[in-house]
Parts: C-alpha cells; structure tokens; sequence
C-alpha cells in the first residue's frame, strides 16, 4: 500500500474511534448538564461599536472550555476559542459573527497540508441562546426559564472526529444566532457569508495564508449553508484553497422544505424560516399582514426566540392553519402573494455554480428535508458542469414526520458510516481525482 493509501487507511480507523467516542460523550452528556437563570448569552457576543469592514476579519477571541468532549486520556485534541468575526449581511453591510475555533494540537493524519474544516450547524434554532457556541462552552444548557429553552452541542461528534484527525476546525453560529439581529434561517447568502468568512477567520487565527487547502461540512441546515458556500465561494471569496464540500440533506429549495414540515414534529421551524425572510424582505411582511393572524404573529415571536427543542417540547406537530385568519396554510398564501415568488427564487440554491467538488447526500425517505429537492440540486449544478457526487441513503421509514430517524438517521450514516462524508473529503484533500457526476 502507497504512502497516500496508508495515511487514508488511518485516518479511517481514527474516523470510527473518533465517532464512537463522540457518540459515548453525547450518550453521558446529560450528567453534563449545567442550569442557569442568567442571561441566555454572555458579554462576549456584544460586539464593539465599531467592527472591521473586511469580511473575515477577527473582532474578539477569549478561551473557550470545551466541555463536552470524546472521553480520553489526553482529553480534548485541540484548544478552543470563541471567536467574533466580520461577515456581510444580504445587503453587503459588515456584521459581526461568533463562533468556535478549535486548534489542533497533534499532527494531521490525512494527506496534504492540514486543512481548515469548516462546519455549518444544523437546526439549533433561532433564539441567542440556541447558538452552537454555549453548546460548545457548556455541553448541554438548561435554562431554569423553559422559554430561553436548552442549547446542544449537536456537532459534537463532526468536531470531534476532525479534530482527532488533526485538522483545524472553526464551527460558525451563523448571523444573528448569539449576535444582535434576528438569525436569518435558510437564507442561502448569508450562511455561505458566515461558511466563508468563517475559513478567513481561521486561517488569520492559525496565522495561514489562502493556499491552506478548505474542506466545508454541514447537514440538514448545514447542507443548505455549505452548498451557497461553495457555489459563492468563487465570487465571494476566490482566494480561498476549497478542496471539497460536503452538503448533506441540504435545505436547497426553501418552498419545498416549508410543505414537507407544515404539521411535522419539527413543523415549528417554519417559524425560523419566516422570521428570516421577514427581516430581509419587508415588502413581505406587509403583505403576510393581510393572512396571519394575531395569534400567528404572537407564535412568530416566540418562536424567534426558540430552540430545536423546545418546538418538540411546546410546539410539537405545529400546523401553519393555526397562524392564519382563514385556516389555510401559510404556505397556499405565500403561493398567492407576489411579493413571496422572488424572495423564495433568491434563496433556493443552485442558482450559481461550484468550481470544487461537491457531495451531496440524502434520505429517500427523508421526512424533514425532502430528497426531491437534493436531487433537484445535484442535477442542477450536474447541467451547469459542476463535479457532484449524489448518493442515496435508502434507509426505510420510520415513524414518519418525526424527523429523528428518516432525516437523522441518514446524517449519521451518511457522515461517518461506511464510504462516509469524512473519507470523500480526505480523497479531495489528498487531491485524488474525481470528475463529472455520479449518482448513487
């Protein structure tokens, strides 16, 4: 076996060890479990009266106690920070993002020079309290106030195998999520600004320069945001090294996804996804006046300030015919107004092209994310000449409209099951070739 078939061999091995032991420490993270009445976020997501304009810029780091964490005997792999950096909002005005940063301490097990990761959350939610960085700080919060809900550390087990490989890893919270501001949900641009700028942040935190090779990850909320990432990445940031993407069960088509959840265990985030559009399109909000009624404005504001588990605790199989005034679902009214169609065809993904390769994956069965729209995408980009590898997770129904198994199951297959997302995204940093379309 080559020096190259080798080093992909024990980065593999590392991969399963690493997603066990990740899976151990989420398994015992309850016992983690720390309370609090306070604030839901601290001073740190404050930013400065005045930020740095350029996108990637670092505002403030402080160190962040990662503890959470796969049990060993050397404990965490790297060093963590909580990082605010400079990203643009949809109009191109600078704001400010926070996240994780994670700096490696042993070597990188894989081919190449070591590679920034950047990873794009799932659903967490769209109150501050929700952003994956007090995940990352506290492991599992549970606010004594059940309506600041409780933040997750739900990317756990990505940081953690990619961290045991050696690579830096920055994980975003994306706009608004911690930060001042409503968090934009499912708008493909300002996730692909967080993604990008996120890879900027940390090559100026680790002191690397733009040939350090980029790998982007993310799943169900991630999938969508990597997936604008790497279409824009050669427009929005064409210094960047990207080597590869992975964007599993992508939230592409934001129509679609909305019809799929309407009465859904999950259904409550399509509150997120209309909050967001709110924010960055008022002509719409206007017009929603004329449909949703106060009862439906007063679930929108609560739901702006929710996390994933609090729709499955106080708003499970939320139906979008109790928010209006005729008992029609929201999404039939967004269909009829005007002022709907072009903001949905401004979000939905694959309107531009990448230029590295992409893996995309989804759940046949996918009760949350429909596997309709993913396909949609592969082969949209497949006609525009782009490198896509489309793979189909045939895992059966269970319990359907539950989201757990039909939209989770497949992440975790998918991610770091056999022929899984981390080993596709070593092959690329290793540059082992890969051309045109497959679909799987």
């Amino acid at each position: 076996m080559d020096q190259q078939g080798v080093g992909r061999s024990r980065a593999a091995r590392v991969v399963l060890g690493a997603a066990v032991a990740c899976a151990m420490a989420a398994s015992v993270v309850v016992a983690q479990t720390e309370t609090s009445s306070a604030e839901p976020v601290g001073s740190f997501y404050t930013p400065p009266p005045q930020i740095p304009q350029e996108p990637g810029a670092i505002i403030k780091t402080a160190p962040m106690a990662l503890l959470a964490t796969p049990p060993s005997e050397k404990g965490w792999p790297g060093v963590g920070q909580h990082v605010m950096y400079t990203s643009r909002l949809q109009d191109g005005s600078p704001v400010a993002v926070s996240g994780t940063y994670i700096e490696p301490t042993g070597p990188w097990l894989g081919a190449g020079p070591r590679p920034t990761v950047v990873i794009a959350p799932g659903t967490s939610g769209q109150g501050d309290q929700c952003a994956m960085s007090q995940a990352f700080s506290t492991g599992l919060t549970v606010h004594t106030d059940p309506a600041l809900g409780l933040s997750a550390n739900q990317e756990l087990p990505s940081s953690g195998v990619w961290s045991q490989l050696g690579a830096r890893v920055l994980v975003t919270d994306y706009i608004g999520l911690g930060t001042p501001g409503i968090h934009t949900y499912a708008n493909r641009i300002e996730s692909a600004h967080a993604v990008l700028d996120g890879a900027r942040a940390a090559h100026r935190l680790a002191g690397v320069g733009p040939e350090t090779p980029v790998v982007f990850w993310g799943y169900s909320q991630g999938g969508g945001s990597t997936a604008a990432a790497a279409e824009m990445a050669p427009d929005y940031a064409p210094e960047l090294t990207v080597k590869g993407t992975w964007a599993g069960g992508p939230v592409a088509d934001l129509a679609a996804i909305l019809a799929k959840i309407d009465g859904a265990l999950i259904g409550g985030a399509i509150g997120f996804a209309i909050n967001g559009m709110l924010a960055r399109y008022p002509e719409l909000n206007q017009a929603l006046d004329k449909t949703i009624s106060p009862a439906g404005r007063d679930m929108l504001a609560t739901l702006s300030e929710s996390c994933i588990a609090d729709l499955i605790t106080y708003h499970p199989f939320l139906k979008t015919t109790s928010m209006t005034k005729d008992g029609r679902p929201l999404l039939d009214h967004l269909a009829e107004l005007p002022e709907a169609a072009p903001a949905l065809a401004e979000l939905r993904v694959g309107s531009m092209t990448p230029a590295t390769p992409v893996l995309i994956t989804s759940g046949l069965n996918d009760d949350t994310v429909p596997y309709g729209q993913a396909r949609a995408l592969a082969e949209t980009w497949c006609a525009k000449g782009a490198t896509v590898t489309f793979r189909t997770n045939d895992l059966p129904p269970i319990l359907p409209g539950t989201t757990i198994p039909n939209h989770f199951g497949p992440e975790l297959i998918d991610g770091f099951g056999p022929d899984n997302a981390v080993t596709y995204l070593l092959d690329r940093l290793a540059d082992k070739p890969v051309t045109g379309c497959t679909f799987d």
